[in-house]
């Protein structure tokens, strides 16, 4: 992969446009097999998160795995998230525990999770609070050098203007869900106006795009599997990509965006399919 497959941040940092994403992926055997494949395939970033119950998993495989692949700890970029249930005055003891968890000497990029805080309910008037609380102490850890670049998950348009007018340090990342259902216009327009690197997860549509009529007649004319244009159509337009499998196969298949173009007419049909779908969950629900 070439320099073409990394973004800048705003930290001037290279972050890859492929990563790893690990949700799902538990037990040490699991986790190591599936990060072998990557490193051979050549993912040099990977997703975690608190919630996922694998940084130590994840961790222990890339300490042993680095060597074999005659990597170093600075060759790889690794991404936790702080869980819901430490929003607010436990956002230190948790993004302390993913440090120690991982136990790799730092954290190259640290989410916020999710919005809201686990136990509220949606309108609850503590999650403002608890959102500005847990990005203080991440900018912090930050400061310390313990997180090398901050962010947050599953924010909208709100979240991301509330918090740009209260931060000291601007969020490096936003990730949310993205594919062609759910293009998120708005979002996007929100992170290039503030300089925040916009990130896809769920970019296969939690495995249905794959078999939608127009994503697999455009895989057909370009002779790539659906996966493949799924995630292309994102990284053309500059969005890294997190796909997750424990399959070393489709590891390796799901790196190959980088020796081919989608063509614009193809680029705008998958866009077309834009219908504000989500997947995943659903963040406006929350204050």
């Amino acid at each position: 992969m070439s320099s073409s497959s990394s973004v800048t941040l705003n930290t001037g940092v290279q972050m890859p446009l492929l990563g790893l994403g690990t949700y799902k992926l538990r037990g040490p055997e699991e986790v190591y097999r599936a990060v072998d494949a990557a490193l051979s395939a050549g993912y040099r970033a990977f997703d975690s998160a608190a919630v996922y119950r694998n940084e130590a998993d994840l961790g222990r495989a890339l300490r042993e795995l680095l060597p074999k692949h005659g990597l170093a700890r600075e060759d790889v970029f690794i991404t936790s998230k702080l869980g819901p249930k430490d929003q607010g005055e436990r956002a230190m003891d948790g993004a302390l525990h993913s440090l120690a968890q991982l136990d790799l000497g730092y954290i190259d990029l640290y989410l916020i999770h999710w919005p809201g805080t686990q136990g509220l309910v949606v309108a609850d008037k503590h999650n403002p609070g608890n959102r500005a609380q847990s990005w203080a102490t991440l900018e912090e850890l930050h400061r310390q050098g313990k997180l090398k670049a901050i962010g947050v998950s599953n924010y909208t348009p709100t979240h991301m203007r509330e918090l740009m007018q209260s931060c000291k340090v601007p969020p490096a990342v936003l990730q949310v869900e993205f594919h062609p259902r759910l293009c998120q216009s708005e979002l996007r327009s929100v992170c290039k106006e503030y300089g925040v690197c916009f990130q896809a997860y769920s970019s296969l549509g939690q495995g249905e795009l794959v078999t939608d009529p127009a994503v697999m007649e455009v895989a057909k004319n370009c002779k790539r599997t659906p996966a493949q244009v799924l995630l292309r159509w994102a990284v053309q337009q500059g969005v890294p990509v997190l796909p997750k499998s424990s399959n070393p196969d489709r590891i390796q298949e799901n790196a190959r965006l980088f020796d081919f173009s989608l063509k614009d007419p193809d680029m705008d049909r998958l866009s077309s399919l834009d219908c504000d779908h989500k997947y995943c969950w659903d963040p406006s629900e929350v204050a």
